[in-house]
């Protein structure tokens, strides 16, 4: 792996890392110097995947399974993570589901189970995995929100609420955590071309933002490769958008 190398040393969990803009982040933290857990809820193959491109290119990975809306399974992630790469510096919470579903037709179990893997997530990882952040003495913790939590859309009442609640979430935890020296932040991206099961999202169908055309998912993992960095240690508690100007803040 070529170019600078400033997470050299340090471990990093991305959740949600089987594909598109999680499978992204955890390669650019690989090539940062990162080792990275790769995690996925069921494909072992797609988390594989990275691992295998990560190590072809001479870095070090590891893919674990884990549901994050389970307990014990999160517990089971962290501690392997820590048996393996001997500590946990960086945690990137990126797993989520991206359904539209009309109000009138969203059933309470369906408005629980997105807002579990969403918000309750990223809750039961961040204190599972924060005795570890605490001792790396540089932790960081990055949410992956998204732009209808700040500009609404329809059909999408769930995610909205539980991306929403992501931010609220990050703000209060860089205040409870910034005496520990852990950062924690929420990057918000846009319009993103990534690979979806079926049509593409009602708020986004033939729509540009104004820079006039869509972001990649290497441009979300750039500003989170960033964050994670020694450069970015006065940064806590912000939600910081990568959007082409589709959601001016």
């Amino acid at each position: 792996m070529n170019g600078a190398r400033e997470l050299e040393g340090r471990v990093a969990i991305v959740t949600g890392a089987g594909r598109n803009i999680g499978r992204v982040m955890a390669l650019e933290l690989a090539r940062a110097g990162a080792a990275v857990v790769v995690n996925a809820r069921t494909s072992h193959a797609e988390a594989e995947s990275v691992v295998n491109d990560i190590t072809a290119a001479g870095g070090r990975a590891a893919a674990l399974l884990a549901d994050v809306v389970d307990p014990n399974a999160v517990d089971a992630l962290i501690d392997a993570t820590v048996r393996q790469f001997g500590g946990i510096d960086i945690l990137i919470n990126s797993a989520a589901v991206r359904r539209e579903t009309a109000f009138a037709d969203l059933s309470f179990v369906e408005w629980r189970e997105v807002l579990s893997i969403i918000l309750d997530g990223a809750f039961l990882t961040a204190h599972a995995a924060l005795p570890h952040l605490k001792k790396s003495g540089q932790g960081v913790v990055i949410n992956i929100g998204g732009l209808s939590a700040h500009t609404g859309a329809s059909g999408r009442a769930h995610v909205i609420a539980a991306k929403a609640g992501l931010a609220g979430f990050t703000r209060a935890l860089a205040h409870d955590l910034a005496g520990e020296n852990i950062t924690v932040n929420c990057v918000s991206p846009g319009m993103i071309d990534t690979q979806r099961a079926g049509e593409e999202p009602s708020h986004h169908a033939g729509k540009l933002p104004p820079v006039g055309r869509r972001g990649t998912p290497e441009e979300v993992a750039s500003l989170v490769r960033y964050l994670c960095g020694p450069a970015a240690r006065y940064i806590t508690g912000q939600t910081v958008h990568v959007n082409g100007g589709a959601f001016m803040a």
